[in-house]
């Protein structure tokens, strides 16, 4: 297959050229036109599912621009405005008649006569919405897509100042990588009384989430929000208790490999007790890894990496950054987080993130630079729908292109024993995620099985998951009112509801097509090539079929993987 970053927006033959969204009243003939137009053959059905597809198409990527700008500029008032209103005006009077089009595709006798293998998924999905939609449930998801977005302005306003300085969370964490450990116990506080601040506002928006996504839940007549969501998320191919089974493995097989890293972190800082304010440390007289100086910096090195790993790669940078689809660095007023934000009409997707300098900035950066090329692998398949891929197989894209791109991270550090460390920073990440991951997925469990719960309730709760995957390694003596509230810092509770899960199953996903690449590079790349070019068209475990792997969460599947990444470590030292 000859790949190209040569990506071309989709030509419209539906919707006029200059067509731009702007009022419902704008948009409304397209999808009265699709609601109302006869479907007499097959040829037909096919033709206005292509129309239906590039409406879709320009409705979203007007979406995606209006969130991107204002997660950017979290101050402007005309950016928050214009996002509300598309929520608030537009996507509602959008969703009935979605539901219309739904039900008229599948009614229509052709539908029969299509190639049931390439929609099968489409006409799954097409099938799940139709029996969660409800009328009642349209102002609520809208007045949900708004206050989701508070979260980012409450956390976009948060700073600290060191030695005199004003520094956002993201660039104050840098702080603590320094070998002054005085130091790094103060902005550690710092950060965490910054959060306290905020603490009651954060309980009260994510208890009016909670309250709304319940109430959404029972009006589609499910007995909690965590049900609705399994199925919205289009979770066919497993269940809650797979997660729960997910959640006993890293109890089993991941936190005595990190009981092990951070016993080896104490040895090497000679400390007799570490505390949270020492895992990233290094100690007297290693400098912290500075990756890279700037935001122009991180592109550059990136696009020298991902060169070296497949040249379309570091061609799908080039294109991006050609089209001022990047905003790297962090800076106040900019909303938190990192993501990459796919433009359907367009092809070349946006990212997003706040780096500071750090190693922690380069793994985001890969990692969005994955869901990237995911972006335009996809772009070629011909319905908007089909690009609709499981978050189960997008972030095995992004979270194996951290693992392949390590071997090429001389981009970034120029003598072999930073490029050691780095390694060795990447892989305790890969591995001490883990828990992180299952503790907000329990929570979340809980949270909605439980809507009614108080606030002490909740804490206590959060308490519980937080020590049932804690290791003993690290000293929290002190510092329990920090920890309370350590969920906050987690935008997914707020924004992606139940959206977390995904980066444990994918990171399987990922270990093991990085398995074959220390084996046969050439060959892992083409099955993550294989497997994301096929977007949306497959289930989940044909998906990973596709990319030479096993659809498995399986606690005996998780030790195995867990045991090659720790012998992977061992090979560093």
């Amino acid at each position: 297959m000859t790949l190209s970053a040569d990506i071309k927006k989709l030509e419209r033959r539906f919707v006029p050229k200059d067509f731009v969204v702007t009022t419902w009243e704008s948009l409304e003939p397209f999808f009265k036109d699709l609601a109302e137009r006869s479907i007499d053959s097959r040829t037909a059905l096919e033709q206005w599912m292509h129309d239906m597809s590039e409406v879709e198409a320009v409705v979203s990527e007007d979406a995606c621009w209006r969130q991107i700008k204002m997660t950017c500029d979290t101050t402007d008032p005309k950016l928050e405005e214009a996002f509300t209103y598309f929520c608030m005006e537009i996507q509602p009077k959008l969703q009935p008649y979605a539901d219309q089009l739904n039900r008229k595709l599948i009614d229509s006798p052709f539908t029969k006569e299509l190639d049931q293998q390439k929609y099968f998924t489409y006409l799954r999905g097409v099938k799940k919405s139709i029996d969660l939609f409800r009328e009642a449930n349209i102002p609520l998801q809208a007045e949900l897509s708004v206050m989701q977005q508070q979260y980012g302005a409450i956390a976009g306003k948060m700073t600290v100042e060191v030695n005199g300085e004003e520094y956002t969370l993201q660039q104050a964490a840098k702080f603590l990588e320094s070998h002054d450990r005085a130091l790094r116990e103060q902005v550690y506080r710092k950060i965490q009384e910054r959060r306290l601040q905020d603490k009651d506002v954060m309980h009260d928006l994510y208890t009016q989430l909670i309250t709304k996504r319940h109430q959404v839940a029972q009006n589609a007549g499910y007995a909690n929000y965590r049900d609705y969501k399994f199925v919205e998320l289009g979770r066919f191919d497993y269940t809650k208790e797979d997660c729960f089974q997910f959640h006993e493995a890293v109890k089993l097989h991941v936190l005595p490999l990190i009981e092990k890293i951070y016993q080896k972190k104490k040895e090497k800082l000679g400390l007799d007790v570490l505390r949270p304010w020492d895992t990233e440390a290094e100690p007297e007289g290693v400098q912290p890894l500075k990756p890279f100086t700037n935001g122009q910096d991180l592109y550059e090195k990136s696009v020298a990496c991902f060169e070296q790993l497949n040249p379309f790669f570091a061609n799908c940078l080039r294109k991006m950054n050609e089209l001022g689809h990047f905003d790297l660095e962090s800076r106040k007023g900019k909303a938190p987080g990192g993501y990459n934000c796919p433009l359907t009409e367009s092809g070349a997707p946006f990212i997003f993130m706040n780096a500071a300098g750090q190693m922690s900035d380069v793994t985001t950066m890969v990692h969005e630079g994955g869901h990237a090329i995911h972006s335009f692998l996809a772009h070629e398949l011909e319905l908007s729908a089909f690009k609709e891929y499981p978050m189960e197989i997008a972030e095995v894209a992004s979270m194996a292109m951290e693992l392949f791109s390590m071997n090429h991270w001389q981009a970034f550090f120029d003598n072999e024993e930073d490029l050691k460390r780095a390694k060795e920073h990447q892989l305790e990440r890969t591995i001490t995620i883990f828990p992180w991951i299952a503790i907000i997925d329990k929570f979340q469990h809980w949270v909605y099985e439980h809507p009614t719960h108080t606030v002490a309730e909740r804490t206590t709760k959060w308490m519980e998951i937080l020590q049932e995957f804690s290791t003993n390694s690290i000293d929290y003596t002190g510092l329990d009112m920090y920890r309370e509230i350590g969920w906050q810092r987690q935008l997914h509770l707020f924004e992606v509801p139940f959206y977390y899960i995904e980066y444990g199953i994918a990171q399987l996903g990922a270990i093991g097509l990085w398995m074959q690449y220390q084996e046969n590079p050439k060959q892992a790349l083409d099955h993550y090539i294989k497997a994301l070019s096929l977007g949306g068209t497959r289930t989940l475990p044909e998906l990973y079929a596709a990319a030479g792997l096993k659809f498995d969460l399986s606690p005996a599947h998780i030790k195995t993987l867990m045991e090659f990444t720790a012998q992977e470590m061992e090979k560093l030292n």
